[in-house]
């Protein structure tokens, strides 16, 4: 398995793999017309490429050549060095084989690099991978409906210690 930062050749990829991940994961948990919309906001190649020259830092997932995911993070506290865990999808044929979790670390480790203190994440409250994330330590911070255009987005804001203070 090879984890390797993500460019702006990489979008097509990026714009793929979420199309593939997003239908399964969010089938039991979203509408069909917020999965649609949300795609298209958040992962059409335009978004993929403002997001990449605003700030997202984009990893790449393969194994034996084959991408299998994806991960974003930014950094959104710079007086509280909060780095924020913007994506992180995997293909349902890599889920329960530790590649979430070894994407999730290489997204740490890069953030330490920068100086990242804490690691956040949203998490739709009705996702499995809420699980996933207490597991690797993350812990609930707050509850919060976020309004995203004709939506609402009902999330765990996740935070986990990740500097040398913690």
């Amino acid at each position: 398995m090879l984890i390797r930062d993500a460019g702006l050749s990489d979008i097509t990829i990026i714009h793929e793999l979420a199309t593939a991940i997003w239908w399964p994961t969010y089938k039991t948990v979203l509408l069909d017309e917020q999965i649609s919309f949300m795609l298209e906001n958040m992962y059409s190649v335009n978004a993929l490429n403002y997001q990449m020259q605003n700030g997202y830092d984009f990893l790449i997932v393969e194994r034996e050549n084959i991408p299998v995911g994806f991960a974003a993070y930014s950094l959104t506290e710079p007086e509280n060095k909060v780095y924020k865990l913007e994506k992180l999808y995997v293909l349902p044929s890599e889920q329960g084989k530790g590649t979430g979790k070894k994407l999730i670390n290489e997204v740490i480790l890069k953030s330490l690099e920068k100086g990242a203190e804490i690691l956040e994440l949203n998490v739709n409250r009705g996702n499995k991978a809420f699980n996933f994330y207490q597991k690797l330590g993350f812990e609930i911070y707050k509850e919060v409906d976020i309004p995203y255009h004709q939506f609402v987005l009902n999330d765990y804001v996740m935070r986990k210690n990740i500097g040398m203070s913690s």
